[in-house]
């Protein structure tokens, strides 16, 4: 219904949900693979996802890519998360790609896009402990040397998958200004001075804290222009929010097919209790928004491939916004419509929950989406 896909983006589809039911589609092998959801990313399955060609599946063919379009990335990781792959780094990796694909140098490109394509992940890091929604109050700071390199030093904070990651992109202060101030920074992982701690969470291994102590970075270590950084932020922001939306879109879907396949099979008082009126409504309306979630996430994906070089600040934040609330919202009535077996480890529903969750605070809060939206109308 709607779906706006070309036949080639739903031969790649079900190519990726084909791969998804081979190599994890039992709880077995997702529990093995994923440490019981400890691990939301084994590197053996980013490899051969990397060997398929899929991990460059938005980036250009010049750099190893497979040249395609933002609406590709997005059918990539909604049935990656439906089929609950664990490639958790892959949403982290396109962002920043993208950031390089825009604004890096030739040697950048290659390097970084290249090894995207062969199943390096990439993190970027911006939150800091004072500045998570406000960015440009950011204190982490780069100053350049009497050599032209740059000394970093400051500490970042709930950054996403750099304990994974081969390279961090990170955002620096480099001039006084609250947004003409900031410089993007190419930073491999393993660079001197460059430490990495785990934050637990109820999702697992998958955020941390970066500290730079003293970080050298050589001249040619900045990506784009120096003090040009929120302006490239703003220019990726169509990427992230888009990207985010399609994984939690995923997610849904999937949480509402394992509640509707229980409710279909569980008995009580002689009959399916799907066929109670209670739960039917609930699915219909459950079904109705995942429906209307697909449709805008797709017509935004399909606004930014026909105009790459336009922003859709609104657009991009609605996706985002109605993606991660609707998971959110799908996963918490799909527990209740399971009853206990909703809340065991044993059915997985709970482990949707707390994956979709968070996705209403990282990547923007909800709260600031609203807030973007409503400014876009002159408010």
């Amino acid at each position: 219904m709607g779906s706006r896909l070309t036949a080639e983006q739903s031969d790649f589809a079900a190519a990726v949900r084909d791969f998804a039911r081979r190599e994890c589609g039992t709880r077995e092998q997702r529990a093995a693979l994923s440490q019981d959801g400890r691990e939301p990313h084994n590197p053996k399955i980013y490899g051969m996802l990397a060997e398929l060609g899929w991990l460059g599946v938005c980036l250009p063919e010049e750099y190893g890519g497979a040249g395609g379009g933002l609406g590709d990335a997005c059918v990539f990781l909604e049935e990656t998360s439906y089929g609950m792959v664990p490639a958790g780094g892959f949403v982290t990796t396109v962002i920043t790609a993208k950031a390089y694909e825009g604004f890096g140098s030739e040697r950048q490109r290659r390097e970084v896009l290249g090894g995207v394509a062969r199943g390096s992940v990439l993190a970027i890091a911006m939150s800091e402990p004072g500045a998570g929604s406000d960015v440009g109050a950011l204190r982490c700071r780069a100053e350049r040397r009497p050599d032209g390199g740059w000394l970093v030093d400051g500490q970042k904070t709930w950054i996403s998958n750099a304990h994974i990651a081969d390279s961090i992109l990170l955002v620096a202060r480099t001039g006084a200004d609250k947004h003409r101030g900031l410089t993007m920074f190419h930073v491999p992982a393993d660079t001197p001075g460059v430490e990495i701690r785990g934050i637990e969470t109820m999702g697992g291994r998958e955020v941390n804290d970066v500290f730079f102590t003293g970080v050298r970075l050589p001249a040619d270590a900045v990506v784009g222009e120096v003090d040009a950084g929120w302006r490239q932020l703003m220019a990726g922001l169509n990427h992230e929010r888009l990207f985010l939306a399609a994984n939690m879109l995923g997610l849904a879907r999937r949480a509402f097919d394992d509640a509707v396949a229980y409710v279909g099979e569980r008995e009580q008082f002689g009959r399916p209790v799907g066929s109670f009126q209670a739960l039917r409504h609930r699915v219909a309306d459950l079904a109705t928004e995942i429906e209307c979630t697909r449709l805008l996430v797709r017509e935004v994906a399909a606004d930014c491939d026909a105009e790459p070089d336009r922003l859709f600040p609104r657009e991009a934040s609605m996706a985002k916004l109605k993606a991660t609330e609707t998971a959110k919202r799908v996963a918490l009535e799909c527990m209740q419509m399971m009853g206990g077996y909703g809340y065991a480890t044993e059915y997985g529903m709970e482990r949707h929950l707390r994956s979709a969750v968070v996705s209403t605070v990282y990547g923007g809060t909800s709260e600031i989406q609203r807030d973007i939206i409503g400014r876009s109308y002159g408010l």
